[in-house]
Order: structure tokens, then sequence, then C-alpha cells
């Protein structure tokens, strides 16, 4: 029995077979609702009644498996014009918080695995990344700019606990005072004050919080295994208290499912010590748009099809526009209105869009075995 959306002439949502949808078997603890095909997978699998009623069964738990990569890069460089900064530092590949609207999760496709459940659960650590760091930073052309750390992946998702590759960058970059930037949805970047404190007060470090919604039931669906709403907001008390800067970032803002919490959330971000405040339109890529609309299916099917068209409506009739500037931020008027609602609530409570630029000139590149050090002339 397949399951799905039956789409009028029109190509707009109609009807969503909830019941059938309802029958599926879904992993507790897990974002994605299945575990959907790779595009570049030449056969496509999905689940079907073959008359034995075993797709009514539960699903044999997931558990997550943590494998060693060795790179060969470690900073990916990138010149898209509508993003902060040009580099970026990965620890992982995949990311056990399950983030249902995660846009990465299509990049798991090139490992030959699903941007589904595989992108929650098979998880890539780079093992020889302090060694490429270093390497990369040693290097005579290189040029100091600030990196973000853990961009496409959370840099402290569970498997930081104990596997601490990002909490080793990050000693690192401290120790050749490398400006850094930081997004997250972990309180896990706690623990790392001692190396981030001293590095704000040399205007070498900035941080994010990611704060999707207040609503912890709401949150608990969307994004399992990342902290709760209040940790987050803890979180950024404790950066701020410790003299890190920290912006709040409401992303993605969904019409209809988080979008009436703009406000209420900025207010508890200025509340918590937050200086700047950004958000992100909901992004739809690839595999995402029908991972995404399995997920509004099983969880919030009275509301499915308006949180759909209405993405729509500001994608000019599309589930995802990649266009620069536009794919950040929609179009129409209900992206307008957004973009106003924000604005007018970042203005109230205080919260800046435009901060100091992180300082380069501190950067004392590391010596290489064999190598000389440079000679101030």
């Amino acid at each position: 029995m397949r399951t799905g959306q039956k789409l009028s002439p029109r190509g707009r949502v109609s009807l969503i077979d909830t019941a059938a949808a309802a029958e599926r078997a879904t992993q507790r603890g897990r974002g994605a609702v299945s575990n959907q095909t790779g595009r570049f997978e030449r056969e496509t699998r999905f689940a079907f009644d073959d008359g034995w009623d075993t797709i009514e069964q539960d699903a044999v738990r997931i558990e997550t498996l943590l494998m060693p990569e060795t790179a060969r890069t470690i900073i990916t460089f990138n010149r898209s014009p509508d993003i902060s900064f040009d580099r970026s530092i990965n620890p992982y590949r995949g990311c056990e918080h399950g983030c249902i609207y995660c846009f990465a999760r299509p990049t798991h496709s090139y490992q030959g695995l699903s941007a589904g459940l595989d992108f929650e659960s098979r998880l890539f650590y780079k093992s020889n990344a302090v060694e490429l760091l270093e390497q990369t930073l040693s290097r005579p052309r290189y040029v100091c700019r600030p990196v973000a750390l853990g961009i496409n992946t959370d840099a402290f998702q569970p498997v930081e606990r104990t596997q601490q590759a990002t909490r080793r960058i990050l000693e690192v970059l401290a120790a050749h005072n490398h400006p850094v930037t930081l997004l997250t949805k972990s309180a896990l970047i706690q623990r790392d004050i001692d190396l981030l404190a001293p590095m704000a007060m040399k205007g070498l470090v900035r941080t994010g919080v990611s704060i999707t919604t207040l609503d912890r039931t709401l949150s608990r669906k969307m994004e399992p295994r990342a902290a709760t709403p209040q940790r987050r907001l803890e979180t950024v008390r404790a950066l701020s208290e410790a003299g890190i800067p920290v912006t709040v970032m409401t992303a993605p803002i969904i019409p209809a499912l988080n979008d009436h919490e703009i406000e209420a959330l900025l207010e508890a971000a200025a509340a918590h010590g937050a200086t700047g405040a950004g958000y992100v339109l909901l992004r739809l890529p690839y595999e995402i748009k029908d991972l995404f609309h399995e997920w509004l299916v099983q969880h919030v099917p009275d509301r499915a099809a308006k949180v759909i068209n209405t993405m729509r409506d500001m994608r000019g009739g599309k589930d995802y526009d990649a266009n620069w500037h536009e794919r950040m931020r929609g179009r129409g008027p209900v992206a307008e209105l957004i973009a106003q609602r924000f604005a007018r609530a970042a203005k109230r409570f205080g919260l800046k869009n435009t901060r100091p630029p992180l300082r380069t000139d501190l950067f004392a590149p590391p010596v290489q075995p064999g190598g000389q050090m440079a000679l101030d002339l």
C-alpha cells in the first residue's frame, strides 16, 4: 500500500492520505519517517503491503553507527554570495539530532546512503582532522579569515560528547589565534567555554544558537535529539555571561507551523542575553522535500496541506527555489510579512543583525616539523 499526497490538477495539495501514513512504522527518537532511496541510486525502495500484514509491525530499532573517514581536505571553501563566510569545517557527516528540515540531508546521498534515517544514524567523523588542519594553517599561502565550524552538520551533536572531534579542532584554532564562528542547537557547547571565553576576549569568536520553536512538543517531533528549547535558552545565557557574543537563529521559519512564534522567540532570546538574531525560511532541496512532506503527514496532518501550499506560494509555485538570496527568504506577500515582523521584533528587543568583524591580525601559523618560523620584518 503506497502512501503519499494526492495533488489537484493545479499541483496544489488537496488531500493527504493520513490513514495510510499513520500505519507506517516509525522510529522513536528519530526525525525522518522513512529511509527513502537516495537520488543517485538505480533502484527505489518503498514499503508496501504484501498481504502478510508485516508493514504494520514495529520497526527494528535503528542504532547509531559512528565510522571513521580519512579526509583529504579539512577546510571547505565557498563563494556563495548570500552567506557571511567563505570557509567552513565540518568534523562530522550526518547528524544524530535528526532535524527533519536539515538542509544537509541530501549530502548523505553522495555516500550511497539515504537522506532519511541513514543521515541520522550512519555517521562519519574525520579521524585526521587535527593533522590536516595544522597542515593547512601552516601553508605559506594560507590567508586567515574566520572559519565557520559545524555548518553542514552540528559540531556539538551527541556523539561529540565522547568523540571530541570538535573540541580538538577548537584547541588548534585557539592555540594559533584563528578566528572562528559556531552555530549549534546543543547545550554541549558550554563544555568548551574554557576555550571560547579567552578567544572572545581577543575578538576571535562568535557563537550562534539555533532555536526553531519554544514549543517543547513540536521541537521533540522536528528535532528529536537536539537540546530542548529551554536548554538552548540557558545555553544562550551561559555563553553571554561568559562574555562570548551570541546570536539566536530562528531557523527555519515554517509558515503555518512555527511562524507565529517569531516575536515570543526573539523576546526570550533577548531576555537570556542574545545580542543578535537572524532567520532562514524553510528550504526543501532534493530529498528533503519528500521527507518533510512525509513528516507533516505523520505529525501534523491537519496542517500539512496548508504548510505545503504556503511554502509553494513563497517559492514561485515550487517546493524549492535555489536562486541566491531568495532561497533564504522566499518571495511574495507571506515572505514579506515574515521579514517585516522579524525586523520589527528584533529592533524592539535590541537584537542587531550587524556585528564587528573578528580579528585576523593575531593569527600565528603553526610550524610543521622541519619547518621554519616566519620572521617579523
